[in-house]
């Protein structure tokens, strides 16, 4: 049925015209922002959009490790400690004993040797973790890989 008179002129003098609060009523306003904003679960136009392109919007996931209880070890890698060879054998870390030259890499901090880089001398080296890959290549040059 076509009204002859709009529903506004019916509604004069009444704050909400038959929308329940104020708020409620309000247009593209009621929608929220250009962004997310206004895509919650209560009453809104925006709604069927997140249930249908962002369903996973809502709602925690996943778990995240406390980091007092994450280790991520400190590293060196073989290419390092050739280079490095004669400060090591300067201060200490690095010693020869019966021909050979032992590495000691717990003394500077470190807890995993990594296999990056060549190996030209036979070394002999100590550390609490070595990689595969860095026990083939001290295998390789001669030495031997010992864990502390």
């Amino acid at each position: 049925m076509i009204r002859r008179k709009k529903k506004v002129r019916k509604l004069r003098g009444s704050h909400t015209h038959g929308w329940g609060c104020k708020k409620k009523h309000r247009g593209g306003g009621h929608k929220g922002g250009k962004g997310m904003g206004g895509t919650g679960k209560r009453k809104n136009t925006k709604w069927t959009w997140v249930i249908k392109y962002a369903p996973d919007h809502l709602g925690k996931r996943g778990f995240h490790r406390p980091k007092a209880v994450q280790w991520v070890p400190n590293t060196i890698n073989l290419k390092d400690i050739e280079e490095n060879l004669d400060d090591f054998m300067a201060m200490g870390i690095a010693y020869e004993e019966g021909g050979r030259i032992i590495v000691d890499t717990t003394q500077l901090g470190i807890d995993k040797v990594l296999g990056t880089g060549k190996l030209t001398k036979p070394l002999v080296i100590k550390a609490r973790y070595i990689s595969p890959k860095a026990q083939e290549k001290i295998a390789e040059a001669g030495g031997e890989a010992l864990f502390a």
